[in-house]
């Protein structure tokens, strides 16, 4: 798939030392992007190069406010633009097509639980730079409490762009979280604690699962099944990537990401039904995976090459 083809363009422009770059070949709107870029990597709240690129790509369809891009994410965006443009072209999956798709579906299978009246709480782990949390809540206002988690440096950066944004409100917070805790009051279970029992939960990842291995994530789907325990209805979203869908060049990119992040990338499961057992061990009752490209009468039309990539966990505990 050529998503990973551009990430891995994205990985060799965040990462080459300044001293290997020739400065007079950068035209000045790179320079400025490139300055942005250093300077970001140097700050004491270190925001993925993924990160910034999707948060550019949301603002850039539509899904986001100007608040949440950033410099880098401009820089990022536009050096990869004339990849996604070729591979597009090509017949071929790209970035933008696989990030679009995936972040539709989450937003429309939420929707329509929120419309069910089966949710109207909602905890986002790993809220980095998504805008969802923005958008539903002003989409909703007080009909849902919408909490965004993130790890303390990500979850204060989140709540100074919100408050640039004119967002945030009782309703819609940020906390900070250790997805990784058992207890304690980082935890999913003492975040889930926090809300009104009596009202329907979803707790989304995006973008989370792939970084962490098989052992985690099966520990991670346990501890949100009894956070959603609590609750009338239980809903986990969530992207996931297969085996079945990680071709040679896939994997090679894996690794190099891999580097970045000190670990391992994971494609934790071979299909969707092994994908869906994992589930059900954890303790969901009704889990499902999603192909966006099934779902175009929900999302709209979607890149089919791009939307290939991925598959959307749509689990219910009961």
């Amino acid at each position: 798939m050529t998503f990973v083809y551009c990430t891995g363009l994205m990985f060799s422009v965040y990462h080459r030392p300044p001293g290997r770059v020739s400065w007079q070949s950068l035209t000045p709107r790179k320079r400025n992007g490139y300055d942005a870029l250093v300077a970001t990597s140097s700050s004491s709240v270190r925001i993925s190069p993924t990160a910034h690129y999707t948060g550019y790509t949301w603002l850039q369809h539509g899904l986001s406010h100007p608040a949440f891009a950033t410099p880098t994410g401009r820089f990022l965006y536009r050096a990869l633009v004339p990849a996604n443009k070729a591979m597009a072209a090509a017949g071929q999956g790209t970035l933008d097509g696989f990030l679009l798709a995936r972040h539709h579906l989450i937003d429309a299978l939420l929707r329509r639980a929120i419309e069910s009246g089966q949710v109207s709480q909602v905890i986002e782990v790993a809220c980095g730079l998504s805008p969802r949390g923005y958008r539903f809540a002003q989409a909703h206002g007080d009909a849902i409490t919408y909490v965004e988690a993130d790890l303390p440096p990500m979850a204060a950066k989140k709540r100074e762009l919100l408050a640039r944004a004119g967002a945030g409100a009782p309703t819609h917070r940020v906390v900070e979280i250790d997805a990784t805790a058992e207890t304690g009051e980082h935890s999913i279970d003492a975040i889930a604690a926090g809300l009104d029992p009596a009202r329907g939960t979803a707790i989304i990842t995006e973008g989370l699962l792939n970084y962490f291995d098989p052992a985690s994530v099966a520990g991670m789907w346990g501890r949100f099944a009894r956070a959603l325990g609590r609750f009338p209805h239980g809903l986990y979203l969530a992207d996931l990537h297969l085996g079945e869908h990680a071709r040679p060049i896939e994997r090679v990119f894996a690794g190099l990401l891999g580097v970045f992040v000190r670990g391992r990338i994971h494609f934790h499961y071979p299909d969707a039904p092994a994908a869906t057992v994992g589930l059900s061990g954890a303790g969901f009752g009704r889990p499902a995976l999603r192909a966006p490209e099934e779902h175009q009468d929900l999302i709209g039309p979607v890149h089919v090459p791009s939307a290939r990539a991925v598959r959307i966990v749509e689990a219910w505990l009961r």
